[in-house]
């Protein structure tokens, strides 16, 4: 099996994993210097890291499904779609309602670990979901 597809297989048990809320598993698949770009800032690197995030995302209920995997060279890039109910989410309280939201990640992956990882997910929709409203400002709170 090639170290590219190898890769992939990590990349998919990584998105297992937090479907299973499993932190310590995910830990063990993570550099001691891993760090993301595109999530919680201030994260510290490496497996305290991975525990951080499990702690500022709290209690949810989640499912990953994986759309596609591509990889290329150290690099994993994963589409998703993640179904969850979570307590809160940026401030604004979950009330039980499940949302729907897409994201991609990529990872850099040497010696069977988890070096970095970029996140772009689709955070305005799920705030839309929780019933987070956009409103524009008035001239007087941006003056022209």
């Amino acid at each position: 099996m090639s170290s590219t597809e190898k890769n992939k297989i990590i990349a998919r048990r990584w998105f297992e994993l937090i479907s299973e809320q499993l932190s310590e598993e995910i830990c063990e698949m993570t550099a001691s210097t891993w760090k993301m770009h595109g999530g919680p800032l201030g994260l510290p690197p490496g497996p305290d890291g991975v525990r951080e995030l499990f702690r500022l995302i709290g209690p949810i209920d989640q499912k990953w499904t994986i759309e596609d995997v591509i990889a290329e060279g150290d690099k994993v890039v994963v589409r998703a779609t993640n179904t969850c109910v979570q307590e809160s989410f940026l401030g604004i309280p979950g009330r039980g309602q499940r949302q729907t939201f897409a994201a991609t990640f990529i990872h850099r992956i040497a010696d069977s670990k988890i070096i970095e990882t970029w996140r772009n997910a689709d955070d305005l929709g799920r705030v839309l979901q929780l019933g987070a409203q956009i409103e524009p400002r008035t001239s007087e709170q941006y003056p022209m």
